[in-house]
């Protein structure tokens, strides 16, 4: 039986709320340029809606992490895929789709500390500050959520409900 969905976030708060954030970032970047790192495969939609918003010079990469299993972290993060291109010397902005425990962002930061970015700061769609296991906080936040599993704009159950153009709850 399917699962019964429920609107959370529409996409009209979504694509007003993401409109603001590219203005900020553009503002904080004016006369430099960033690159702009997806973590897969929850970001994609936020990063691509995020990216034609921004007006300084950027280029895409993306970097792929594990640490889900359907609704439950496993506590591990694993490298899925790696960049592209090396980002030394870059101002480097992850662009991720939620921060939940902290386990992913925090080990992300870690590993591109590591190669001497000139800048590194993080956009995150959602954040849910009471799953947080590992303090990590996103420089731009599109909206601070209460601990509800999510889907839609990118965010999966078990890999399906990603096309969805609002975020969602499941019920019932």
């Amino acid at each position: 039986m399917p699962a019964q969905i429920e609107t959370y976030i529409p996409e009209e708060r979504i694509q007003l709320r993401v409109a603001e954030l590219g203005a900020q970032i553009s503002a904080d970047y004016e006369g430099q340029s960033v690159v702009l790192v997806g973590v897969l495969k929850g970001s994609f939609m936020f990063l691509a809606d995020l990216c034609r918003q921004i007006t300084v010079p950027s280029r895409l990469d993306f970097i792929g992490t594990k640490s889900y299993e359907g609704t439950t972290t496993t506590g591990e993060v694993q490298l899925t895929r790696d960049l592209d291109r090396p980002i030394e010397g870059e101002h480097v902005l992850i662009v991720e789709d939620i921060i939940d425990t902290g386990l992913t962002l925090s080990y992300l930061k870690h590993v591109f500390a590591q190669r001497s970015p000139a800048s590194l700061k993080v956009a995150a769609f959602l954040d849910k500050p009471s799953r947080r296991r590992v303090q990590v906080e996103g420089d731009y936040v599109g909206f601070v959520i209460e601990d509800k599993f999510v889907i839609g704009y990118g965010l999966d159950f078990d890999q399906r409900y990603r096309n969805l153009k609002d975020v969602c709850i499941m019920v019932g």
